[in-house]
């Protein structure tokens, strides 16, 4: 039997009490959960993974294939997370058609250079809205347009027609709430928005393109002790220089010789410190070439030396060698003085190339040999593998990065090796051997009988006594 205290059994006692003290830790564990008072909904976690149901994973999913491709060579995609998982986010989609067939084929290679990286990202985030915006939410046709920051912190206008077409600046809005998910929303557009920023960008470069195509007139007449020009004409802004490169080399280890002024003296038509330094943050950000980098910046003085050549017209086309090709360097070969500026200068070619053009040049002539700023060696050319090859045998290099940086002024081409100029043997040449023609030798009997009519004065009457 159960034994009870006032009436009440003790299994009910205890029942009670395991019940109240249960719902007391139940509800001190609730009270302790770390609470959302925003009520927002998290669409990545702390650690910065997207949610399965985000809007970018449902872009890189979307049929948008053309866009969610852009969107990943910008290196985009850790900039539009930070923007999800602040706020909600509207994409305007353009169609695939209108990124792989109606773009300008020059404008898209403009936008997938690496040198151009931060305008295809600036063109991309001209698409995007730091808001939710529906459908719905579009401007009445009697109140006009209406203006939204995009995250490129430009802006767009939303507008609608009385005929009910919507449009998102000059584009058509033909798929609207085209994907919808808990942190935006993804709407069709009919074209690509492209900001005015980049179109400015688009269009200086292809003028610099434009000035680069001129050629020089004339055959100017140099003053050999000097390097200067003897009778100098003014130079219209934005012609090539009329000396040559090397004779605007600064002096220094190299065999250049003084340096001449370029078209306009010290006006400098060009901006080339900009370029030069672009460019080098081109190959940091390309990956693989920080040796380089590092040579033209810090061990020598040779970017600053690029910098003004560009600026007074001229240009060059800089093959790099790759980390792993410079990591082969020994210490004698860098340790002589000049020794980086030499190399160097053997990988700049005075020319304007592409990899096109020198692919070209190799298929159709064979072998080419183009000058370089270390005179006067040049470097060979030849066709190899469908690709292009320069040097000589062992110390041959590959053209393995194409195009890293082209600008109509600057062209830079990433090589597998570090070139040198063939090796020079100098043959010494023996002094050929002169053949004397020896005296037929008289005999023994015959010396001592001449000898003999010597003494007597009879000699001379025999000729062979002579």
């Amino acid at each position: 039997m159960d034994s009870s205290i006032y009436g009440v059994s003790s299994s009910k006692i205890f029942f009670f009490f395991f019940f109240f003290f249960f719902f007391f830790f139940v509800s001190f564990a609730i009270a302790a959960l770390p609470q959302n008072p925003s009520g927002k909904s998290f669409s990545s976690s702390a650690s910065g993974q997207i949610n399965s149901n985000s809007v970018l994973v449902a872009l890189l999913d979307s049929h948008y294939t053309e866009l969610a491709e852009l969107v990943e060579k910008a290196l985009l995609l850790q900039t539009l997370e930070e923007a999800v998982g602040n706020h909600n986010i509207t994409i305007f989609a353009p169609r695939n058609e209108a990124l792989e067939r109606q773009l300008d084929p020059e404008f898209k290679r403009f936008l997938l250079e690496p040198g151009n990286l931060k305008s295809l990202q600036t063109l991309l985030m001209f698409h995007i809205i730091p808001k939710r915006v529906g459908s719905h939410q579009w401007p009445d046709p009697k109140t006009g347009p209406v203006k939204h920051n995009t995250l490129c912190n430009d802006h767009l206008h939303l507008t609608s027609k009385p005929t009910g077409k919507k449009t998102v600046d000059s584009a058509e809005l033909i798929r609207p709430d085209d994907v919808i998910r808990p942190d935006g929303v993804i709407h069709g557009i009919q074209q690509l928005l492209i900001p005015r920023s980049v179109i400015e960008d688009f269009n200086k470069r292809r003028n610099l393109r434009s000035i680069s195509a001129v050629l020089p007139e004339g055959a100017p007449e140099v003053d050999p002790r000097t390097h200067r020009l003897k009778n100098s004409a003014p130079v219209p802004v934005g012609a090539p220089p009329i000396l040559p490169i090397n004779d605007a080399m600064a002096p220094g280890p190299s065999p250049a010789p003084a340096p001449a002024p370029g078209p306009g003296g010290p006006h400098h038509h060009f901006d080339g410190e900009s370029q030069v330094k672009d460019f080098i943050q081109t190959l940091l950000h390309y990956g693989g070439y920080n040796e380089m980098a590092d040579i033209l910046v810090n061990l020598t003085s040779l970017a600053t030396e690029m910098g003004r050549l560009v600026s007074e017209g001229y240009v060059i086309t800089v093959m790099a060698p790759n980390d792993e090709a410079m990591a082969k360097l020994t210490t004698d070969q860098l340790s002589e003085p000049g020794a980086p500026e030499q190399i160097i200068y053997y990988h700049i070619i005075p020319e304007y190339q592409t990899e096109e053009s020198m692919y070209n040049a190799v298929r159709r002539f064979g072998k080419v040999r183009y000058d370089t700023l270390r005179l006067p060696h040049k470097v060979l050319a030849q066709e190899a593998d469908g690709s292009v090859i320069f040097g000589h045998g062992e110390g041959s290099a590959y053209l393995f990065d194409p195009d890293i940086y082209t600008d109509g002024r600057i062209s830079v081409q990433g090589i597998d090796g570090v070139l040198f100029p063939e090796e020079e043997t100098e043959t010494i040449k023996k002094p050929a051997a002169v053949k004397v023609a020896s005296k037929p030798r008289r005999g023994k009997l015959l010396e001592v009988g001449c000898w003999m009519l010597g003494t007597l004065g009879q000699d001379s009457h025999f000729r062979s006594c002579q």
